[in-house]
């Protein structure tokens, strides 16, 4: 068996970013510390944290009051903050960067009167955080379907956005299908998907071709992950999305001699080696690695998280 590993693949830098504050506070404040939310979409990632005295909720509510509350890379509404608020509790912000820049176009796009559409899953945690900065002036659309059902009240003043995880050629259908309803449209500064997001979906997509089957490491509430697997489905090519190796079913690789092996971002790469391993015990595998382009993007830690350092 022949195995192409994509690379790019694996953590990108919101997720990197977002699990260090969770480290970092952990290491100044020892459990139990909470965050609201998964701090991102990944089993293994969340349960190791859990087994660390880490407190994942979904409410505000269930943190004592004047504790710390990080908030996951998926941002969260003006409400959440508030609700932090009035419990007194400080506040550590992990949400990526590029989440917060569509947060800013919709804050923008409402002060001057738009009409919102969000290009989304409506129950992703990221969709819920978007449209809470302004929930009176969005509509989220989740197929060129729901486009042809819009009611806005100026065809004139209307603008989108999109979630940062979303599959490429799913929002260029949904966003062409807006254009043509509503010529006027404007769109964000540029592109709200996000580069990791672009970059593990155009690996797949490029090398999915030159193989028989594509095994994507990632969770399944990881909206990135999913799209991957949709991206291969897309090219023709069975694919399968597992959190890890033991979920791998033999029956896939019947008659099969080349694997394209992947990971969403924010799958951990110690998931992607112990899946390799596996393959070449199994078939005897060789690993071809693929880098379709070099990433080197990286954000810095929170203000608050500094705030919090200084404060200890």
């Amino acid at each position: 068996m022949n195995i192409i590993l994509a690379n790019p693949r694996g953590f990108c830098a919101g997720v990197n970013m977002a699990i260090e504050c969770v480290e970092q506070v952990l290491a100044l404040k020892g459990p139990p510390i909470y965050v609201y939310h998964e701090i991102v979409h990944n089993r293994h990632v969340v349960e190791g944290f859990v087994r660390r005295g880490v407190r994942f909720v979904d409410d505000i509510s269930e943190v004592p009051e004047g504790g710390v509350i990080i908030y996951s890379a998926h941002g969260i509404s003006p409400a959440v903050r508030n609700s932090a608020k009035n419990r007194q509790l400080v506040e550590v912000d992990a949400t990526c960067p590029l989440v917060t820049n569509v947060h800013m176009e919709v804050l923008r796009f409402a002060r001057d009167g738009y009409t919102i559409i969000f290009i989304g899953h409506r129950n992703h945690d990221e969709a819920i955080g978007t449209v809470g900065e302004a929930p009176g002036s969005i509509i989220v659309v989740e197929s060129p379907e729901d486009v042809a059902k819009l009611q806005v009240p100026d065809t004139q003043k209307v603008a989108y956005v999109t979630q940062t995880t979303l599959s490429i050629s799913d929002a260029e259908r949904i966003v062409g299908a807006l254009k043509e309803r509503f010529p006027e449209i404007r769109g964000p500064g540029k592109e709200d998907i996000c580069y990791a997001t672009t970059n593990r979906q155009n690996a797949v997509t490029d090398l999915s071709p030159e193989v028989d089957v594509v095994l994507v490491i990632g969770s399944k509430n990881s909206s990135n992950s999913q799209r991957l697997v949709d991206r291969a489905r897309e090219a023709g090519k069975p694919a399968y999305l597992i959190d890890d190796k033991s979920e791998m079913n033999l029956d896939w690789f019947e008659g099969k001699k080349s694997v394209l092996v992947t990971a969403g971002a924010s799958a951990p790469e110690h998931l992607v080696k112990e899946l390799l391993e596996m393959l070449k015990q199994r078939f005897g595998a060789t690993i071809d690695t693929r880098t379709l382009v070099e990433e080197d993007i990286s954000f810095e830690m929170p203000k608050s998280l500094k705030r919090l350092v200084v404060l200890n």
